[in-house]
């Protein structure tokens, strides 16, 4: 992915207000992410812990999408699946986000989901930058290159679903 600035991101959502987007908190260090083994880009909120942002670059343009998801439930031997990634994690390091859908569907309160990593690194678990706490990457046949592919284009008809 190529290095963004924050006009770059705030100008790129699709399922929010100018002013929402005007508002959101961007992460302060774009100039010391690892932009070379990012697919997108994503972050939490830290102020408003329900929420995350996700930002990834389409052959139209960038588009930005805001995302909530549920607090954490308690279960010592939950694990879940990442359906980006395919990385397990225990209890909270996956969560199903739900982003409002884009236009007139998104203002009358029609959302879509997809189960994600929590802290949005699925590109850098992949890659083996970030390992899982405590969770894991199955081993597969697949080279890197696939598995990336594979999360993109799980990427792709998520973000396709904003606009049906």
């Amino acid at each position: 992915m190529r290095s963004l600035t924050e006009h770059d991101i705030r100008a790129s959502f699709v399922n929010c207000s100018k002013g929402e987007a005007k508002r959101l908190m961007v992460p302060r260090d774009l100039d010391q992410l690892p932009w070379e083994d990012l697919d997108f880009l994503g972050w939490r909120d830290p102020g408003a812990p329900d929420r995350s942002y996700l930002v990834v670059e389409r052959p139209d343009g960038l588009v930005g999408v805001t995302l909530r998801f549920p607090p954490a439930q308690r279960g010592f031997l939950q694990r879940s699946l990442c359906s980006l990634c395919l990385t397990s994690h225990p209890r909270g390091g996956v969560s199903l986000m739900t982003a409002r859908k884009a236009g007139t569907a998104g203002r009358e309160g029609n959302s879509v989901g997809l189960y994600m990593c929590t802290d949005l690194a699925c590109p850098l678990y992949v890659r083996g930058r970030k390992v899982p706490q405590a969770g894991q990457r199955f081993e597969e046949s697949l080279t890197v290159e696939e598995q990336l592919a594979r999360m993109n284009g799980n990427l792709s008809a998520f973000l396709d679903t904003l606009y049906a």
